[in-house]
């Protein structure tokens, strides 16, 4: 993390003189970082990234899939109930540690993760599983989410407590960002006055089903 620190300010350096050398306006410098300022207590040099990042990408997913607990859960929730795992948590511990709302940029997932049941009739969020579906550690694009509902009637549920959703059929379990949680998201960005939100990505999502909750007015005030 001190050689991350030194390096941002080395590339700090360099695109200054590159503006200065061709008289063009300074090269945007962004960073994509984990949903806390934590990683295996190592700690993100804070005050280097503050002064020297135009703004940062918080990757508020990832947070379990089938190949790292044999419980379902939400891969992506806003909020947690038991513990700190949660892209609310993130923001305010990098808040917290001193990185200003104004240059967070919460990420939202257009993909989730597909758990195999133990008892298709325990389905719920922490329902005992025993592995994946598919492959890629079952990761699951919106796009094939919802034609899985479709071809296999699933159930689809929305978790107003973790603002996640979910759905299952049979023995199949899918955690995942429906509407109603990219466009909660959304008005939770706008509200704790971050940068903006950003997803990742927008290739997986379904006839814009997802984007058009809010996700590309963030784009616009970029271009």
């Amino acid at each position: 993390m001190v050689n991350l620190g030194s390096l941002l300010i080395q590339w700090q350096l360099a695109v200054a003189a590159e503006a200065k050398n061709s008289g063009k306006p300074p090269l945007i410098l962004t960073a994509a970082v984990s949903y806390a300022p934590t990683v295996d207590e190592l700690i993100y040099p804070i005050q280097s990234m503050s002064s020297v990042l135009n703004w940062i990408n918080v990757m508020a997913y990832d947070f379990s899939d089938p190949t790292r607990s044999k419980f379902t859960n939400s891969h992506a929730a806003l909020y947690d109930s038991i513990g700190q795992v949660s892209a609310s948590y993130g923001i305010g511990a990098w808040i917290r540690a001193g990185i200003t709302a104004k240059k967070l940029v919460l990420g939202m997932p257009l993909y989730g993760y597909s758990w195999r049941l133990v008892n298709a009739n325990n389905h719920g969020v922490l329902a005992p599983a025993n592995g994946l579906v598919g492959s890629d550690k079952g990761a699951i694009t919106y796009q094939q989410i919802k034609a899985f509902i479709t071809q296999n009637r699933a159930t689809a549920v929305y978790n107003a407590t973790i603002v996640s959703d979910y759905c299952y059929a049979g023995t199949t379990w899918i955690g995942y960002d429906d509407k109603q949680t990219i466009s909660t998201k959304v008005s939770y960005a706008k509200q704790k006055g971050l940068f903006g939100y950003f997803a990742w990505h927008v290739a997986d999502d379904y006839n814009w089903a997802l984007s058009q909750q809010g996700l590309c007015e963030f784009c616009h005030t970029i271009l």
